[in-house]
């Protein structure tokens, strides 16, 4: 019989793997290309699901109105898709402007000067020569947690942030290498992806909300409203009905599908290019290693949506 392939004994070795296994062919440009093409297809995306949900709320508003069949609620449900498909055109423009701010404003990130850390600047400007980047604006999240997280719309605009128990507990070489991971993410343009997948999961989220207690809502005063309508309208109430609540129960489900979606051939790409840039796998094996040992959790700066953000699982 042939022998197996041995596995990997150590973390590093399982790196080494996983980065051997990649086909030769990948380049950093095909990454740069695949990920901006998924970022216009994201967008897309975004603005269809928009559209979809605010057909769904107009339909609602409309039978709440007092509609009573569906083509008279045809106005409101293409209302509700072209005021839905705006705002989601907006969510777009707000987050690739002004989303990497927003998101280090809610978790209450420092912006860092050189001053303020001179040794911490010197290994992220090592990094940045070694990938060819400039320098991000480096920000510090005050919790003991050990985790980073790099954000922006380019390498132009790129940040990466890091736990103050980052910074304090790992050693030179680990944190090298947790800063060349967020240095290859900036890179591959998957800092771009992460931070509209943010938005969107978060308009989801909201607009799922909005249409859960706009159709409680209305239920609550169906009572008042029953004699206005016929039996075919209240057939479509309790179609909406139905529709609003299976939407309330799928809402986290697709939230959480979206960011599984942010693959973990990404984060084993930014492995391999961390690799590439410190020569050190054993380095961002041990980091990783007591990254992955720190049982504390970042509830009160991260959330559902900006999870797959981070080096490691915030939620944990």
């Amino acid at each position: 019989m042939p022998d197996r392939p041995s596995k990997p004994k150590t973390r590093a070795e399982r790196i080494q793997q996983e980065i051997s296994a990649y086909p030769g062919t990948i380049t950093f440009r095909d990454l740069i290309r695949k990920n901006k093409r998924q970022s216009t297809l994201l967008i897309v995306f975004m603005l269809l699901l928009g559209a979809a949900v605010g057909a769904a709320l107009g339909a609602l508003a409309g039978a709440y109105a007092g509609g009573g069949d569906l083509p008279s609620l045809l106005p409101s449900v293409i209302l509700g898709a072209i005021a839905a498909f705006l705002v989601g055109g907006l969510g777009a423009m707000w987050s690739w402007f002004s989303g990497s701010n927003a998101i280090l404003r809610m978790m209450g990130a420092i912006e860092l000067q050189k001053a303020d850390d001179p040794e911490f600047f010197n290994v992220v400007d090592e990094m940045r020569i070694a990938a060819g980047l400039p320098m991000p604006r480096i920000y510090l999240i005050n919790d003991s947690a050990l985790n980073a997280f790099a954000t922006g719309r380019d390498p132009e605009h790129g940040v990466v942030a890091v736990t103050r128990g980052l910074r304090e507990k790992l050693t030179r070489d680990q944190l090298q290498a947790v800063i060349a991971h967020e240095m290859a993410h900036i890179r591959h343009y998957d800092i771009r992806f992460a931070m509209l997948m943010a938005t969107m999961v978060g308009l989801i989220v909201f607009a799922c909300d909005a249409f859960w207690r706009i159709a409680f809502y209305s239920r609550m005063g169906g009572g008042r409203r029953s004699s206005r309508g016929s039996q075919g309208g209240g057939a479509a109430i309790i179609v909406i009905f139905v529709l609003a609540l299976l939407l309330a129960i799928l809402a986290p489900l697709l939230a959480r599908f979206i960011q599984m979606a942010y693959s973990r051939e990404r984060e084993y790409l930014a492995d391999a290019g961390a690799v590439e840039l410190t020569r050190n796998p054993e380095a961002l094996a041990s980091a990783l290693a007591a990254i992955a040992g720190d049982d504390e959790p970042l509830v009160e700066v991260a959330n559902r949506g900006t999870a797959h953000m981070f080096i490691a699982n915030p939620l944990k």
